[in-house]
C-alpha cells in the first residue's frame, strides 16, 4: 500500500478508511435528501411543478427516488475506484488472455 497519509502521523489505511466514510455520508445524505426529502416530506410542494406528465412530487416517489439510488451507486463505484488506486488498494485486473482454452 502507498504512503499517502492525510495527517501527520496517520496510517495510509486511516486516511483511505477517513475517505470512505466520507463518501459513504456524502452519498447518504444525498439519498436521504432524494428518497425521503423530496418524496415524502416536499411531496406536495413538488406537486406544483409537472414532469412527464406527472405531478413532480408523484414522480420522484415513483421513478426519481429509484434513479437517484442506481446513480448514487455508480458514482459510489467510480469515486471509490479512484480513492482505490490513490491509495493502492485496487483490485486485481486479470488478464482476459488468461482464461483463454
Amino acid at each position: 500500500m502507498s504512503e499517502t497519509p492525510t495527517k501527520p502521523g496517520e496510517s495510509s489505511h486511516a486516511s483511505y478508511w477517513r475517505a470512505n466514510i466520507k463518501v459513504l455520508l456524502v452519498l447518504v445524505a444525498v439519498w436521504f435528501i432524494a428518497s425521503f426529502g423530496l418524496s415524502i416530506i416536499a411531496v406536495d410542494w413538488l406537486d406544483q411543478f409537472r414532469f412527464m406528465g406527472f405531478p413532480l412530487g408523484f414522480w420522484m416517489a415513483q421513478q426519481g427516488s429509484i434513479i437517484v439510488f442506481l446513480l448514487i451507486i455508480a458514482v459510489y463505484g467510480i469515486v471509490m475506484n479512484r480513492l482505490d488506486k490513490k491509495y493502492g488498494v485496487e483490485e486485481y485486473e486479470a488478464d482476459s488472455r488468461e482464461y483463454e482454452i
